[in-house]
């Protein structure tokens, strides 16, 4: 410590040796660098403050119905990519400065220069952005903020609405495209349906239940012959008996049981046919109307008993017997007609049994293929009318409200240089390189100020020191040098303090 305290006093005593040079340093560097910082042109910066309202009401309202454009990611987005190259180009052309480019390297160091100039900041939390320029020319910054405001309003809205046309122009071309291929598939369809309409199945039925419903629909006419054919079989006896008993003599005696056995056959069909049709069914109506003939006839009989010689043509019961006949015999043949048909429809079901499948499996496809088809372009459709809608909202002022809360203006005061802060440094930079100067002015003219340098310069022993005796006239001289050096001194600093408050008070 003690060996750096020695050579921090040798350098202090050297710079002191030659404290005119570093007087003179610092006087010329405060000089010109005051002169320099002086002659800096003014800066002058215009801002603008815009806030972004992105709170609508039409959020919730539209949210289900269409996609809601992320405004507030938007704004963001667009606050950070305000500084690209083509909106700083778009700057230039707005502003004039493009017409002071000469060549192309200038029109880059222009564009370089816009950028390194243009100040951004915000905050995306309260949704407040600051918008700043420095410029030489007043009313060139304060255009060039103008422009950066417009387009950044401008670009919020017409970027999502560019995306908005091209997803409706891309949805455009594939609606054109499955409306060709739904025209395709229902023109098929059609087609299919006409060429194998006896062979198509019925709504939600196939060929095996169609096959199903058949048979049962020929077992159930079977069935229907067979009672026709019993009932008409009945008739028939039921006349014969009665032409037996009329030629017998005794036409008393026989019609009873015959007529009691036919009434009660006749309840049983009754009762069958009521398990089928309804009440208003033809052959239900004939039954019951037979069955009341047939009591009638009864009770007549039970109250006249009278011979009777020619039955055939003057008994009326046998006449209604022989009219049941003829209505028996015309259901018997009826019932047969449709017992043969259902028999060949069905026969024809089972011959084209093998084929049906096939058939309805390519039904099944070209129905399949349909509703994709239709279903694809219905959805394409309702994406369309949602991107319009979205497009709108993207445009609309209702979505984001832009205020301006600080609009641009020229500027009357510069903002720069500082003049202050460059000043201070000049001076601090003189002092220290007048110092450095003196230092080394004594490094390279060395000289013995005192015995210990001697002692370490050279390692002999010294016998002893002779102390200077300065005359009257050395010590005047001195004196004034002092007295120069010092007012040197002062009044470099009261420069220094002069000029700080001539820019102060200028500015």
């Amino acid at each position: 410590m003690e060996e750096l305290l020695a050579q921090l006093q040798s350098l202090l005593r050297g710079g002191w040796k030659y404290r005119w040079y570093a007087v003179t340093i610092a006087w010329l560097v405060s000089i010109v660098g005051f002169i320099v910082v002086y002659k800096l042109p003014d800066n002058y910066q215009a801002s603008a403050r815009v806030f972004v309202d992105t709170q609508s009401i039409l959020k919730p309202l539209l949210s289900g119905m269409t996609s809601v454009p992320n405004v507030e990611q938007q704004v963001s987005i667009m606050s950070r990519t305000l500084l690209s190259r083509p909106n700083v180009e778009r700057v230039m052309r707005m502003v004039d400065l493009d017409i002071r480019a000469n060549s192309g390297k200038d029109r880059e160091r222009m564009i370089d220069e816009l950028i390194a100039k243009i100040k951004i900041g915000g905050t995306a939390q309260n949704d407040i952005y600051t918008l700043a320029y420095s410029e030489e020319n007043p009313k060139l910054a304060k255009d060039v903020v103008q422009a950066l405001l417009t387009i950044f309003v401008e670009g919020s809205f017409g970027d999502k609405k560019q995306d908005s046309n091209k997803a409706v122009v891309f949805i455009d071309g594939q609606i054109k495209i499955y409306e060709e291929k739904l025209i395709a598939a229902e023109n098929a369809l059609k087609d299919f349906k006409l060429k194998n309409m006896s062979l198509l199945p019925r709504p939600g039925s196939d060929s095996g239940s169609k096959l199903a419903d058949m048979s049962d629909s020929l077992s159930q006419a079977r069935l229907e012959l067979s009672e026709s054919i019993q009932a008409r079989d009945a008739i028939r006896r039921e006349i014969a008996n009665a032409e037996g008993a009329l030629k017998s003599g005794n036409p008393a005696s026989a019609p009873n049981p015959e007529v009691d056995d036919r009434i009660q056959t006749l309840n049983k069909n009754l009762d069958s046919l009521r398990l089928q049709y309804t009440e208003q069914h033809p052959d239900i109506v004939s039954t019951k109307r037979l069955i009341a003939q047939l009591e009638t006839r009864k009770l007549d009989e039970a109250r006249v008993r009278k011979p009777v010689s020619d039955a055939g043509s003057a008994n009326p019961l046998l006449q209604q017997l022989r009219i049941s006949l003829s209505a028996a015999e015309a259901r018997v043949a009826s019932m047969n007609a449709r017992a043969d048909e259902y028999s060949r429809r069905s026969a024809r079901l089972q011959a084209l049994s093998t084929a049906a499948p096939q058939i309805e499996t390519q039904l099944s496809q070209l129905n399949r293929d349909y509703q994709i088809n239709k279903e694809n372009y219905e959805k394409l459709v309702a994406s369309r009318e949602s991107a319009k809608l979205s497009g709108d909202l993207n445009t609309t002022t209702e979505m984001m409200t832009f205020r301006v809360i600080d609009p641009p203006s020229v500027p009357l005061t510069p903002a720069g240089p500082p003049r202050l802060r460059l000043f201070s440094m000049v001076f601090a930079a003189a002092l220290a390189i007048g110092l450095a100067g003196a230092v080394f002015m004594s490094k390279i003219r060395p000289t013995f100020l005192s015995h210990i340098d001697l002692l370490e310069a050279t390692g002999l022993p010294i016998l002893g020191t002779i102390s200077m005796k300065w005359t009257d006239v050395e010590r005047a001289r001195q004196r004034k040098s002092m007295f120069a050096f010092g007012l040197s001194s002062f009044v470099l600093l009261t420069f220094y303090v002069a000029m700080m408050s001539f820019i102060y008070f200028k500015s």
